[in-house]
């Protein structure tokens, strides 16, 4: 999966960007179809990637989804040490990302994947490792792994459907009995 998203194309967002939700909400990918960054949610904003070359904004990855709201007044950060993080007014922060490694670079692709890289390219987190209620092309689900809808258009929060990719017939057996 990391060798396929090293091959698409990228705009580089070096350490120390960062957004807020009423001026530069969001970083795009090169072609503009996606985003990530601020999209409005009722009752405040949302961090997510959404498309962003259509007129309607169509959500499909959401961070702290079952917090995910806030108030006009806050700035993602890519942090120095390569977190992303959701610093309010008052010097509180909400880790959005917070990756093993250090980071030098992050990347908004054209397959809709939101990417964390180490020096040379090296992917150390990635949006497509991490769904929440849409699959993209490219994308997989891991065994064992789901995804759940959303509450509704409007509210990002985990809801009642799921999805859940499961082990084949019999693969449970063998994993338990493996040597």
């Amino acid at each position: 999966m990391a060798a396929s998203a090293q091959q698409q194309r990228y705009s580089n967002i070096s350490v120390g960007s960062s957004l807020t939700p009423s001026t530069n909400s969001s970083w795009l990918s090169p072609s503009g179809l996606y985003a990530f960054g601020f999209y409005n949610v009722t009752n405040g904003y949302a961090i997510g990637i959404f498309l962003a070359g259509i007129p309607e904004k169509t959500v499909v990855w959401t961070a702290n989804r079952d917090d995910a709201v806030s108030p006009i007044n806050v700035v993602l950060l890519l942090t120095n040490d390569g977190r992303l993080i959701l610093q309010h007014e008052n010097g509180d922060g909400i880790v959005i990302v917070n990756p093993n490694t250090s980071v030098a670079s992050a990347s908004m692709l054209d397959n809709g994947n939101f990417v964390l890289y180490k020096s040379s390219q090296i992917i150390t987190w990635q949006s497509f490792d991490n769904p929440t209620d849409t699959l993209l092309p490219g994308q997989h689900l891991s065994v064992g792994k789901d995804i759940f809808s959303s509450v509704s258009e409007t509210n990002p929060a985990t809801g009642i459907f799921r999805l859940k990719m499961q082990y084949p017939v019999g693969a449970e057996d063998m994993k338990n009995n493996a040597y």
